[in-house]
């Protein structure tokens, strides 16, 4: 039997969870080396010994946040894809949206996975675990084009890992450079939440006509 989104959550209580908000958003800012466990537990209002009990080491706190985050999005995913009275491109719309919206909401995170795991720590076992979801996201998603192909809705040879990388890629890029964005199109007297809400708006309506493009027939 799969875990659930509830199976999973329960794995973390309420005061790991505290600590695991806590530590995303220092090593965000601070950057993984440039962040301590004594500075988390004073954020966080807990004593060092209570993350030591919880989580062992500073390397198994940051190990714990990427299988919080990536084990919730996975599920999610499964929940989407066998979805049976969805057609196929409709579900990678809902893909991209929840995908933006994961992005946006979860800037904190996608900063430390851009930043930290890029440059690399030798975490093996983080290596693991992030290899490990891009494979069942990919997994997941061939299997959602191969339902498409086989109602000749997609194209054939269509490189999943490539299409993946550019879903991830593009929204990364536009969400690192916004405020370039932002000076570009001449929107800087815009209101914060106002701006966000637009390019949420823009991101989606991009990546569904880029995706429709790849993997349709259509024009």
């Amino acid at each position: 039997m799969r875990p659930n989104l509830k199976d999973m959550e329960s794995r973390y209580n309420e005061k790991q969870v505290q600590i695991l908000s806590v530590a995303e958003r220092l090593f965000s800012e601070q950057g993984f080396s440039g962040t301590s466990v004594r500075d988390i537990a004073g954020a966080a209002n807990v004593n060092v010994a209570m993350i030591s009990y919880y989580f062992g080491s500073k390397e198994k706190l940051l190990e714990a946040i990427f299988d919080y985050r990536i084990s919730s999005t996975a599920i999610q995913m499964e929940h989407l894809l066998a979805q049976t009275h969805v057609d196929p491109f409709e579900k990678i719309e809902m893909l991209v949206d929840h995908y933006v919206d994961k992005l946006q909401n979860n800037t904190c995170f996608f900063k430390i996975m851009q930043s930290e795991h890029m440059k690399g720590h030798g975490n093996k076992d983080l290596d693991g675990i992030i290899f490990q979801s891009k494979k069942k996201n990919f997994d997941l998603i061939s299997a959602l084009i191969a339902e498409g192909q086989k109602k000749g809705l997609f194209k054939k040879n269509i490189d999943v890992s490539l299409m993946v990388s550019t879903l991830v890629g593009a929204s990364n890029q536009i969400y690192i450079g916004q405020q370039y964005y932002k000076r570009l199109h001449e929107l800087d007297d815009m209101p914060e939440e106002k701006f966000q809400q637009l390019l949420k708006k823009r991101m989606r309506v991009f990546l569904k006509n880029m995706f429709k493009a790849i993997l349709t027939y259509e024009l």
